[in-house]
């Protein structure tokens, strides 16, 4: 589990697919309202008034991203419509406005772009040949949909072994970033590097 701050009242939480199976979850399990995921909610609050000082009371909103086959990230900040809580609630009440989306991109950030085109030449040989890559701080990534010709799960445990799954959004990546290959990334690092 990371967790970062994104502002004095919202932080970031990413959640990989290991993290959710060593607590004995699935991502399906979180659209449900069980003692784990309430459990998970609990610890993931107590890392983050640890690590970051963030206090969950009060009303919050959580927004949870699928991020397919990476894992999850979630959003949590004190919500802008915060009303008076009754007296009968105890301090350990929390009120949560919860926003659900999935995101069918795989993106996974590389420290190099030999990492890139290393891993391009094997997801070549694999009959994948689509992607985009975009530089942002310092990192290279690769955005791939989850629409390719063999099982994700094996294209995310290709992809894990050269760089590593990001918890930025497309869509911040695309607008603070620099996009180096906009289509058939994979397929153009293949042709001009081997």
């Amino acid at each position: 589990m990371r967790l970062e701050r994104l502002n004095y009242d919202k932080i970031k939480i990413f959640l990989t697919t290991d993290d959710l199976r060593d607590r004995g979850l699935t991502k399906e399990d979180l659209w449900k309202d069980s003692l784990k995921v309430q459990q998970l909610f609990r610890d993931m609050m107590d890392e983050a008034s640890v690590e970051l000082g963030f206090e969950a009371h009060g009303p919050i909103a959580v927004e949870v991203y699928s991020l397919h086959a990476q894992g999850m990230v979630i959003i949590v900040s004190h919500s802008e419509e915060a009303t008076e809580l009754d007296d009968d609630f105890s301090d350990e009440y929390i009120e949560m406005q919860v926003k659900l989306d999935e995101n069918f991109d795989v993106i996974y950030e590389f420290s190099s772009f030999e990492d890139i085109i290393q891993v391009s030449n094997y997801l070549f040989t694999k009959k994948v040949q689509d992607g985009m890559i975009i530089f942002y701080s310092e990192k290279y990534y690769l955005l791939l949909t989850d629409d390719q010709p063999f099982d994700i799960d094996d294209l995310v445990a290709i992809l894990a072994e050269y760089g590593n799954p990001s918890t930025l959004t497309v869509h911040r990546l695309k607008e603070y970033g620099k996009v180096i290959i906009e289509q058939k990334a994979i397929e153009e690092i293949h042709h001009h590097f081997w």
